[in-house]
């Protein structure tokens, strides 16, 4: 073979070689992730690559979204949370997607507690206010949110109910109120030339046109709940009697008393009402009160606002509603009205996504949720300062109250019902013996402070 031939071979196949190398897959650099941990733990890189395995499937890997639940017995607002709320959270926040997980109230708290012990609650808790969840935060279930920012948009009172007793440490933002009033049919108050009553007189006196009439029951209360005559009777009324926070505060320091004039009074004004309400009211309950309302056959309802959105979509064009608040009992009296911390939300003290848990509990002191959650869900109103404007005209006409009259929680829900007997049941059924007839408001205040006396060391 001539030397041509064979330098040709040798250059094609050299060239030929250089080919393949070039087709071969090019090295690529080790993931930073893979190359800081040995750095960062100063050990070799073999022994290191499990931990950093694990670690990457804990987080989100770059791009995934954080996941959170919240716990709650809210279920009938869950298509309110669904459409409305959490959307409006995750347009800013897309990396953090939140679903609303009630249950029914009634297993609300067996339900939390099963999962707290299991390790699978939520990331994030709705608490009910004072005393119902501050045990839960004192065994170490609820993380401290005292830094959380946005915490300053709510008032002292706001925050104590969920916060310890001293207020040191607070464990809840702040979600929701309710407030107390009374619900009228401007229908019928129309046609029977009647105005709203700003005293105790003049409500008496509205209550006896009514019934003079014939046409309607004048007041839609019944008995045979006992809660109903505690909540929508003397805790509705009762803040003008012992005068607000004064007078709650008070029952705490134990320099007040269920014997005082404050509460006798209240008692002997639900007295009262026992003409008005209607014919067998010992055996009305709550559903059959609101029955009552809705069909147009009573004049005037003792209300909770959270009775707004069911009244609105029972009632719908019928006939129209208007409110007012608890008549004082003389002309010139400062008014109060019960102001309610209904609702708040925790932090999970185990939450699996705690900083993602935080965004969105910062997120619930803004100006925007404020006015998201106050025309998302009339009656339930946001505990923030920020100024809000609220479409449903009824839900607005409970809220002017909060520019005229002073603000309370009810009186019994915080640290005076820890004991037995419960100072809040105890209420609820002499409240219901008053009303019924069977028992004198002097009666009612003897039984309840005598119970408890066996308990509670004033504070």
């Amino acid at each position: 073979m001539t030397k041509p031939v064979i330098l040709l071979k040798t250059m094609l196949f050299v060239l030929l070689i250089a080919a393949i190398a070039a087709c071969a897959p090019v090295a690529q650099p080790a993931a930073p992730a893979a190359t800081q941990a040995p750095a960062a733990t100063q050990t070799p890189a073999p022994t290191q690559a499990p931990a950093a395995t694990e670690a990457a499937a804990t987080a989100p890997a770059a791009g995934e979204k954080t996941s959170l639940i919240i716990e709650s017995w809210r279920q009938d607002d869950l298509a309110v949370w669904q459409d409305k709320i959490l959307p409006a959270f995750m347009a800013s926040h897309p990396n953090i997607e939140v679903k609303f997980q009630p249950v029914a109230n009634t297993e609300y708290s067996t339900s939390l507690a099963t999962k707290l012990e299991a390790g699978t609650a939520g990331d994030l808790i709705m608490v009910e206010p004072f005393d119902y969840r501050l045990k839960m935060y004192q065994d170490g279930d609820l993380a401290k949110l005292n830094d959380l920012p946005g915490l300053e948009n709510f008032s002292k009172l706001a925050l104590s109910a969920w916060s310890t007793d001293d207020g040191s440490e607070t464990y809840g933002v702040p979600l929701a109120a309710v407030l107390h009033g009374f619900i009228y049919n401007k229908d019928i108050f129309e046609e029977l030339g009647l105005t709203p009553p700003a005293t105790e007189a003049e409500f008496l006196a509205l209550l006896e046109k009514v019934k003079a009439d014939g046409k309607y029951t004048p007041l839609a209360m019944g008995t045979a709940d006992s809660f109903v005559p505690g909540l929508l009777g003397f805790q509705l009324i009762g803040p003008n009697y012992w005068k607000g926070e004064e007078g709650r505060l008070a029952l705490i320091d134990g320099s007040g008393k269920f014997t005082d004039p404050a509460y006798i009074n209240t008692w002997a004004a639900l007295e009262k009402w026992r003409p008005y309400m209607p014919e067998g009211f010992e055996g009305v309950k709550y559903g059959d009160m609101q029955n009552l309302f809705t069909l147009g056959k009573a004049a005037v309802y003792p209300a909770g606002s959270w009775e707004i959105s069911i009244f609105n979509n029972q009632i719908g064009d019928k006939f129209k509603l208007g409110a007012f608040p608890p008549p004082v009992p003389n002309a010139g009296d400062s008014c109060y009205f019960n102001d309610h911390m209904d609702m708040g939300m925790a932090l999970n003290a185990h939450a699996k996504n705690p900083e993602a848990a935080r965004e969105f509990l910062a997120w619930l002191t803004t100006p925007e949720f404020a006015e998201l959650w106050n025309n998302s869900l009339p009656g339930f109103f946001s505990l923030s300062n920020h100024k809000v404007e609220i479409t449903d005209p009824l839900a607005q006409e409970f809220l002017s109250w909060r520019a005229s009259c002073a603000s309370t929680p009810r009186n019994s829900y915080q640290i005076i019902s820890r004991g037995e007997p419960n100072t809040d049941g105890e209420i609820n059924r002499v409240t219901t013996l008053v009303m019924n007839g069977q028992m004198t408001p002097e009666e009612a205040g003897a039984e309840v402070q005598a119970g408890l006396d066996k308990w509670y060391k004033p504070q």
